[in-house]
């Protein structure tokens, strides 16, 4: 699954550790979902659009073309 995570934490000069201590999670979850390698749940997509201002459609919706 691609997605957003990973130029908005950057964007936003946070590390993959302080987006992870903040939603509840390990930093390699964080690593994994920026890889598209982790679908993560519903409620922690919400955490982490939540902590990036972002919302679900910004961060994780996937545009076919």
């Amino acid at each position: 699954m691609k997605n957003n995570v990973k130029i908005t934490r950057i964007k936003l000069s946070m590390t993959q550790q302080q987006l992870a201590q903040r939603v509840g999670v390990t930093r390699q979850t964080i690593g994994l979902i920026e890889k598209g390698e982790y679908n993560p749940s519903l409620q922690l997509c919400v955490a982490i659009a939540k902590e990036l201002n972002k919302t679900l459609d910004e961060l994780f919706w996937e545009v076919e073309l």
